[in-house]
């Protein structure tokens, strides 16, 4: 019977050093080790009217180095990124470099560690000049977020791994070896893909009502008063913008206003005969552009039935120092007994509070403070903040600076009870009469623990509102805080204006890599190849013969000659 089993097919021995070869030519084509993974937040991308700002771009893959100069004036660095502490930054020179659009391969800008916004309970050291570096942030953001960048910016936090890093790519620059791809190095890689526009982004207003008492068979409707914060922020980060002050600290004192006069309003003997009416704006950064929109949202009643809005802007760094902005003159009757009744309370609180009038453009589409939107509808409005001039489009809205660490408790507490204080008398025609409603050892007293539990959620949220989707956690749980004080709560989604465009990509992952030289690259390619070519001719010539493997590299006849 025939033998029906078949010998497996063996590879033959001569090639085993063929495949060698190839095993080590894919080893060899880049050795490196990762040597650590940071977290990177990308500068912002964004167009105003079609005009580009920001970072255009997202991938990163090229060598360390540590100076704009490299090893010498005229060194290229369209190949390299830069690694920079900010504590050494020099604002002149990165100025320049981005002014006269200077080829770059990327920019890594290393903050420090206590701006992170989870270091809520950390302080800075005594011997670090905090304001200094705070000013220079702020410049540095400004340049960054005004400037339209052809490669990519990424901030990241100063560690001990990447100061390592840093500190042998700075001795490779000082040697006059900086990192290439012939003497090797460091190389960092971001692995992104290209940053997309994001279509229609969302913004979203949410409001809640306490209503006021009604006599019984009053026809005429009870005046409102409206009072209003932006809670979203704009930075040169966005998932490092949580402004703990703007606008957090506005956001937190409506917030406690609110659960102060939902208090006051629970029983009916309490209760005004006003309307109190509670807005957390979108679009802040953006012209208040959500606030424009809510607005308009209202019927014609609501609107007239508008006794005065409060806008609440910054209102929780160290001083003793607030401003009330407002549109109108400030010798209007109206705006004389709004601001009077602020100024009797401040003076009870220890503050100082100065009225600030700029006259608005109806024909300029800049907003520079959210009253600007109801004053533009004939609503008198007022904004209570700490900042004495207004700021220019996308300043003072949440940037890198703008932490836990810039903003004080006790100033948001003071200033709830001012808001409070003045709010409460003019409702219960008590202007006159110095009492203390929401007295520290009253049932209507303040909460400083319900204060500091909002401002840590708000100072560890980044809120760039393109970015926010409707049904985000924060959007949500202020939606719910609402709810709990106010009766009628509803959240108005709206597209932010076309004027503002905003890219994704905000955040990533950043390797680094050790890489060796294409110099010992080709050396131990040469080594290794010669050792195979080598070891491949022996085994041929003791299996197959010499003359096989010479007949491997004699030319072939012509077809002339096999035809002959």
């Amino acid at each position: 019977m025939a033998n029906s089993f078949r010998k497996p097919a063996i590879l033959d021995p001569m090639y085993y050093p063929i495949i060698a070869l190839l095993i080590a030519l894919i080893a060899c084509v880049e050795l490196s080790d990762a040597v650590t993974a940071v977290d990177v937040y990308r500068l912002v991308q964004y167009d105003i009217s079609g005009v580009p700002f920001g970072s255009r771009l997202a991938t990163l893959n090229h060598h360390a180095g540590s100076s704009f100069f490299g090893s010498g004036s005229s060194s290229d660095l369209s190949r390299t990124v830069l690694i920079l502490p900010v504590r050494e930054l020099n604002l002149t020179l990165i100025t320049e470099y981005i002014e006269q659009k200077k080829l770059l391969g990327g920019l890594l800008l290393l903050l420090p560690p206590k701006f992170r916004p989870e270091n809520t309970g950390s302080t800075f050291g005594a011997d670090e000049d905090i304001d200094s570096l705070r000013n220079k942030l702020v410049e540095l953001e400004w340049l960054l977020t005004h400037s339209n960048i052809p490669y990519p910016v990424y901030f990241a936090f100063e560690d001990d791994n990447i100061k390592a890093v840093l500190a042998e790519v700075k001795r490779n620059d000082a040697s006059g070896q900086p990192a290439t791809a012939t003497t090797g190095g460091y190389k960092l890689v971001v692995a992104a893909s290209d940053p997309k526009r994001i279509v229609s982004p969302n913004i979203a207003n949410i409001q809640g009502w306490l209503p006021g008492l009604k006599v019984d068979g009053d026809s005429n409707q009870l005046p409102t008063i409206a009072i209003v914060a932006s809670y979203d922020t704009f930075g040169a980060a966005p998932a490092l913008s949580v402004g703990s002050d703007s606008n957090g600290s506005g956001v937190v004192a409506l917030l406690e206003i609110a659960r102060l006069f939902s208090a006051l309003y629970s029983n009916p003997k309490t209760r005004g005969r006003f309307n109190l009416l509670f807005g957390l704006t979108s679009g802040g950064p953006y012209n208040y552009n959500g606030t424009q929109k809510w607005l308009r949202s209202f019927d014609q009643h609501l609107r007239e039935s508008i006794d005065y809005a409060i806008c609440l802007n910054s209102v929780g760094s160290l001083g003793n120092q607030l401003h009330l902005h407002v549109s109108k003159p400030p010798e209007n009757a109206y705006i004389q007994k709004i601001f009077q009744g602020f100024s009797t309370v401040a003076e009870e609180l220890g503050l100082q509070v100065g009225l600030k009038h700029k006259k608005i453009n109806i024909s300029n589409p800049r907003v520079a403070w959210e009253h600007e939107q109801f004053s533009r509808l004939r609503v008198t409005a007022a904004t209570l903040s700490e900042l004495s001039t207004a700021p220019e489009l996308l300043e003072s809205t949440g940037g890198l600076t703008d932490n836990r660490h810039v903003t004080s408790e006790a100033s948001i507490i003071r200033s709830i009870k001012l808001v409070a204080e003045s709010l409460a008398r003019h409702i219960y025609s008590q202007e006159k009469k110095s009492i203390s409603i929401f007295a520290d050892d009253s049932s209507l007293a303040v909460n400083p623990s319900y204060i500091r539990s909002w401002l840590d959620l708000l100072s560890t949220t980044p809120r760039v509102a393109p970015f926010l989707s409707n049904n985000d956690p924060l959007i949500k749980a202020l939606e719910k805080e609402l709810a709990d004080h106010t009766a009628e709560v509803n959240v108005q989604h709206e597209t932010l204006d076309g004027t503002f465009t905003f890219y994704d990509s905000t955040s990533g992952k950043l390797h680094i890599y050790q890489v060796a030289s294409v110099t010992f690259d080709l050396l131990l390619l040469l080594v290794l190849g010669s050792y195979l070519i080598t070891l491949f001719s022996f085994l041929f010539i003791t299996t197959r013969g010499l003359d096989d493997l010479i007949s491997l590299f004699r030319r072939p006849p012509s077809r002339k000659v096999k035809t002959t």
